[in-house]
């Protein structure tokens, strides 16, 4: 059965393409490509997906702005296949990704979600290894190999620092039966949506084989609702809803680390200067309360 690649789009048309392109250059051709286009005003890049002479490939473009998580959840509507990676329009998938995982899913049909292994690159293509994702690598659970992660383990490694590349993962369709992401979040939605995942009993695959390449760059959401505080305003609200639950599932060690958000603090310490140097008054005064706040 194909893979199906969700590819939720709002961004720059030059790594548009090379996300695309990267699909195209599957050795795997088991695969099918949805591009969701949530209003994009620059016309081109849809008018260049549309010209693309591949019947596994289907355009979209919305009636009107669904904004991240709204156009997440048209991808989950748009799945018609048993699997599907929800990919970001300026990641690439390496050539071997769809074969890589594709084995997986036959190994290992239990998984609701893999992680293949990635690795980092910045703006212009070049591989990096910035502080984040090194903090990522320190947070991840020791091990060696393709193994299965599950319950209050992989819970308590994911709030000490999500150390999951969201648009890398492939899910098992039926997660999405009864789940959709959060309206009310804009950059930590995956966490939210992946913890409800977990706390169900389902679990993960962690595979070493890089397959894929993550973009991290200043223009992305996430780096963007750093310095304004935003991003973790978002993370406090679903660290505390996690808490709770995690009480009610008598997972101390995941309450605990839900509460003490360590690497969240730091993260958001690291923003002081940046917004002082945006001479954001309300911008440092949130990033502190998150810091140092219970």
């Amino acid at each position: 059965m194909p893979l199906d690649i969700m590819l939720p789009f709002y961004g720059d048309f030059g790594q548009f393409k090379e996300a695309v392109s990267s699909v195209l250059a599957q050795t795997d051709p088991n695969w099918r490509l949805v591009i969701i286009d949530d209003q994009y005003p620059d016309p081109r890049p849809g008018e260049w997906a549309q010209a693309l002479d591949d019947e596994r490939i289907t355009y979209q473009r919305n009636e009107v702005n669904l904004r991240i998580s709204g156009n997440f959840n048209e991808s989950i509507r748009l799945i018609a296949n048993d699997h599907a990676v929800i990919l970001g329009c300026d990641d690439i998938l390496l050539p071997e990704y769809v074969s890589r995982v594709s084995a997986l899913i036959a190994e290992y049909p239990q998984a609701a979600l893999i992680q293949p292994g990635v690795e980092v690159i910045d703006s212009s293509g070049t591989v990096v290894l910035p502080l984040a994702d090194r903090i990522k690598a320190w947070c991840r659970p020791r091990g060696t190999g393709t193994r299965l992660l599950s319950g209050e383990r992989l819970a308590t490694s994911l709030l000490r620092g999500n150390w999951l590349y969201f648009p890398s993962l492939v899910w098992r369709a039926d997660v999405f039966e009864s789940r959709r992401f959060r309206s009310d979040l804009d950059v930590v939605q995956d966490l939210d949506m992946i913890m409800s995942i977990v706390e169900a009993g389902e679990s993960l695959l962690v595979d070493e084989k890089i397959v894929f390449q993550y973009r991290r760059h200043e223009e992305s959401l996430s780096a963007k609702r750093g310095p304004d505080g935003k991003k973790f305003i978002e993370e406090r609200l679903v660290f505390r809803e996690t808490a709770e639950r995690a009480r009610l599932l008598g997972w101390s060690r995941t309450r605990r680390a839900a509460r003490l958000r360590i690497t969240s603090r730091a993260n958001s310490l690291s923003e002081v200067p940046v917004a002082i140097k945006l001479r954001s008054g309300a911008a440092v005064k949130s990033l502190l309360r998150h810091t140092f706040g219970r």
